[in-house]
């Protein structure tokens, strides 16, 4: 994938990811293997969670996903983060499930997008 088709997929904002590390390539590059790593741990803690109707830990652990991801220019893996941590805030976890969803399929884009950077 060419770098200019990097990031047009709707997850990562590469402009925008590259204007938060001073245009450093390398450095975004690292991020991104870090998210990556992360990501999954990150998924199975909001959703074990949700399932333990533990709502500080979904609000906390969405919250640092939404941050983590912010660093990408990802506002659908944002939205997605932010709404499954005001679910978790306001004790209502009975649209979980298609919030996790859609925080999944956000991130599913925004991963591949990543790992397109890595290899390009």
């Amino acid at each position: 994938m060419e770098r200019d088709q990097l990031g047009s997929g709707g997850g990562l904002d590469l402009e925008s990811a590259l204007a938060r590390v001073g245009g450093d390539l390398d450095l975004l590059k690292e991020i991104s293997r870090v998210f990556l790593d992360d990501c999954p741990r990150s998924l199975a803690e909001i959703r074990d969670a949700a399932a333990r109707v533990d709502y500080v830990v979904v609000e906390r652990a969405a919250h640092g996903l939404k941050g983590a991801s912010s660093n990408f220019g990802a506002s659908r893996v944002v939205s997605a983060a932010l709404y499954i941590e005001q679910l978790g805030r306001g004790q209502k976890l009975d649209e979980f499930a298609p919030a996790f969803d859609a925080l999944e399929a956000a991130l599913a884009a925004l991963c591949s997008e990543l790992e397109a950077l890595l290899d390009s």
